[in-house]
C-alpha cells in the first residue's frame, strides 16, 4: 500500500509550488532545469505558477532531474492529480521474501566485518554477528526494537563512551543526518536529529586507548572504538540499491564497517571463529 507524507498529499497547494521548492532547494535555475528535462524555461515557469498542468511524464522527469526521493515523487504525482507510481511495500511482505533473503546473505557474507542494513530513519532492519558483537554490554532498553543505529551510536549509555574519537565521529554522523534531512525533508528524521544532537557528550575512552605500534595513514575518517580492552578502527562504507522501483527498497542502505588498520583486520579474523 502506497503511503505519502500528509504534508505533501494535498492538491490544494498544487504541484507547482512543490516543484519550485525542490528546485530552489537544489539551487537549480528554471533555465538549467529546463535544459536537463528537455523543456523550456517558459514551460517550467508556467508549471510552477500553476498556469500549466504538467503531464505525468513531465512530473516524473522533473523529479528525476531534481533528485527528488521516491517517496516524495508519489507526493508530487498526487499534487498534480495523478495516481502514485511507486508502491511502498512493508519489508515483511511476502513479495519481498527474495529481498530479505538477499540482504541476509549479503551482510552474512561480510563477516567477520560488521555490516547492517538501515532504513531512511536509520532503524536497523538487519544486522550480522559482527555488529551485534559491538553492541555487547549496551543496556537492554536501547536494544529493544526498533533498533536505531544513530541512537545506539551516540547515546551516552550506548557506544558513545567506547568511541575513542567520539567528537570527530559524532560530528561526521550529525553532518550526514543534516544532508539527509535536506535531501528528504523528513520530519521523523529531523526529530531524531534533534534528539541525538542534544545528547550530552560523555567522556570517550581515550584514556583507555593504546596508540598503534606504528602510525596508520587512514584513507577515510575512522571510528576508533574500544572493544574488550582492544583498540579497533573501522571505516564506514555505504551502498544502496540501483534503480529501485519501491519506496521501501529505495530507502534501504547497507553499511559495512571495514578494518582501517592491520591490527583490526587481524583481530576480526579470530573474532567470530
Amino acid at each position: 500500500m502506497t503511503t505519502v507524507p500528509s504534508r505533501a498529499v494535498s492538491t490544494v497547494e498544487g504541484v507547482g509550488p512543490l516543484l519550485r521548492a525542490w528546485r530552489e532547494q537544489r539551487r537549480v535555475s528554471q533555465l538549467e532545469l529546463a535544459l536537463r528535462a528537455d523543456s523550456s524555461a517558459r514551460h517550467i515557469s508556467f508549471i510552477e505558477t500553476g498556469r500549466s498542468r504538467p503531464s505525468e511524464e513531465m512530473v516524473l522527469r522533473l523529479a528525476e532531474q531534481l533528485e527528488v526521493p521516491m517517496r516524495e515523487r508519489n507526493a508530487l504525482l498526487l499534487a498534480a492529480g495523478y495516481a502514485p507510481r511507486f508502491p511502498h511495500t512493508p519489508l515483511d511482505d511476502p513479495s519481498l521474501d527474495a529481498l530479505r533473503d538477499g540482504i541476509q546473505r549479503l551482510i552474512g557474507g561480510f563477516e567477520p566485518y560488521p555490516a547492517l542494513v538501515v532504513d531512511a530513519r536509520y532503524d536497523v532492519v538487519a544486522a550480522n554477528r559482527g555488529v551485534m558483537a559491538l553492541f555487547d554490554g549496551v543496556p537492554e532498553e536501547l536494544l529493544e526494537p526498533p533498533l536505531n543505529a544513530v541512537r545506539l551510536t551516540l547515546h551516552p549509555r550506548g557506544l558513545a563512551p567506547r568511541i575513542l574519537n567520539l567528537r570527530e565521529w559524532r560530528g561526521h554522523l550529525l553532518e550526514q543526518m543534516r544532508r539527509h534531512i535536506a535531501l528528504h525533508r523528513s520530519e521523523p528524521l529531523r526529530a531524531l536529529y534533534e534528539e541525538v544532537s542534544a545528547y550530552p557528550v560523555p567522556e570517550s575512552g581515550e584514556r583507555l586507548a593504546e596508540e598503534p605500534e606504528e602510525p596508520v595513514a587512514y584513507f577515510a575518517l575512522p571510528m576508533v572504538i574500544e572493544h574488550e580492552g582492544r583498540r579497533l578502527s573501522f571505516v564506514s562504507s555505504i551502498s544502496t540499491f540501483n534503480t529501485p522501483m519501491d519506496v521501501t527498497v529505495a530507502e534501504l542502505a547497507v553499511e559495512t564497517l571495514l578494518p582501517a588498520d592491520p591490527a583490526t583486520a587481524k583481530y576480526l579474523q579470530s573474532w567470530l571463529s
